[in-house]
Order: structure tokens, then C-alpha cells, then sequence
């Protein structure tokens, strides 16, 4: 699925004494079936950027087209029915529910979309074991390691089927090994035919043979792709 961003600019707090331009006529276009990179240190815009493609927060300005179709303007019943079919996201701490286990936090994204109970918890399984967790698939997430979790994350990301998975600094909490298994999976993921976006400062990442296409940020505008 081919996203296309034109002109597009946010600003927190329009009109007011602490106005912020988060970003600036940003115009662009990431190609499906790539994982691409948005690489830039903190407070470059680059989750914002993320978010808003993503269809988890709306430019104030621009817009933002999913083959053809103009996400920006969208009222936001039918923007949230996109995002839980067409994106997953993997966040940077993993947002895991604490108190659940695995298999209820991989299960919880579709719980909204009024699947089977029976068919959404073999489809959760069939996940857990791809990522080699059938050992901890009933343990509350507050036992896994990093490493562990990291993968639960991609899992429940993956839950709904996406066409597009959405990653915001996924290694920031990972030592260098678990970052290089994390590309390893990403690659996996790209073969099948996902389109992948993500957010690092980490080497590991922006440097992998993995990532098709890296887009350099600096204060909400793009420096070079």
C-alpha cells in the first residue's frame, strides 16, 4: 500500500504563546512492501510524523492518502476502523497489559473487531509459537525479558493482519544482540510482504541491510531520503 504525505505540517498548541511546530511542509512518499527507516535524535518529529500517519493522531495541515484514499480528513469512527485493520504497532517500552498473560495480550487488539473466540485464540497461538513463545504463552508479561516481550509486542501487533506494521523506536530498550534478532524479524516480515516503518536513532537499525530506505529528520522537516 503506497501512503503519500503532502504539505504536511503539526503544530501543538496553534494560536497560543506556546506554539510548536512539530513538522514542517513535510511531503513524501514510502513505497509498499519496503521497511523504511525514519532516523533522526529526539525532538526531531519523527514519532509525531509516525503517529500521524499511522492514523493515531491528524496533521494540522496536508494530506494524507493511503492508495489514493485521503486518510486526513476522515471522521474519526472510520479513521479508527482503518487502524485496526491496516496498521500494527509495536511501541517503544511495548505497552504490554501487566496482570495478563501472553496469550490475552496478543489476543486483546482484536477483541474489538467481534472475531470468534475460538478462531482469534488459535490465530493468537499460531503467532506465539511462529515467534518460538509456547514455553511462557500463559505467563503474565511482568515475567518476560526484554527479548521476550519484544517479540509478544510484534505478535499482538500482527494479530489483526495488517498490511502495515508501525514500530517507534523498537531497540531503545534492547542491548545490541536482542536489537539484531529484532532486524532479523523485520526482515522475516518484509518477505511475507508487509510494509514497515520505523523510528530509530540506533544504528543497529538505520545501518541494517534490512531497511530498504532511510529518511533523516532535524526539527520536524526532512534532511534527506
Amino acid at each position: 500500500m503506497l501512503i503519500s504525505l503532502t504539505d504536511i505540517n503539526k503544530v501543538f498548541n496553534q494560536g497560543k504563546h506556546n506554539e510548536y511546530h512539530a513538522i514542517r511542509d513535510i511531503s513524501l512518499q514510502i513505497e509498499a512492501g519496503k521497511v523504511t527507516c525514519l532516523k533522526g535524535s529526539s525532538g526531531s518529529g519523527k514519532t509525531t510524523l509516525l503517529s500521524m500517519i499511522g492514523c493515531l493522531s491528524r496533521p494540522t495541515s496536508g494530506r494524507i492518502t493511503l492508495n489514493d484514499e485521503i486518510l486526513s480528513g476522515l471522521p474519526e469512527r472510520f479513521l479508527t476502523d482503518i487502524r485496526r485493520h491496516t496498521f500494527g504497532f509495536v511501541f517503544q517500552k511495548f505497552n504490554l497489559i501487566q496482570g495478563l498473560s501472553v496469550l490475552e495480550n496478543v489476543m486483546l487488539p482484536a477483541y474489538p473487531l467481534g472475531l470468534n473466540h475460538k478462531e482469534l485464540k488459535a490465530s493468537a497461538q499460531k503467532l506465539i509459537s511462529h515467534f518460538n513463545l509456547d514455553r511462557v504463552m500463559n505467563n503474565p508479561v511482568e515475567w518476560l525479558s526484554g527479548g521476550e516481550s519484544q517479540r509478544v509486542a510484534i505478535c499482538r501487533a500482527l494479530i489483526n493482519e495488517p498490511q502495515i506494521l508501525i514500530a517507534d523506536e523498537p531497540t531503545a530498550n534492547l542491548d545490541s544482540w536482542l536489537s539484531q534478532e529484532f532486524m532479523g524479524l523485520i526482515d522475516e516480515l518484509r518477505q511475507s510482504g508487509k510494509t514497515i516503518l520505523i523510528t530509530s536513532h540506533d544504528p543497529a537499525v538505520f545501518d541494517s541491510s534490512v531497511v530498504n530506505r532511510v529518511i533523516e529528520m532535524q526539527d520536524g522537516q526532512i534532511l534527506q531520503s
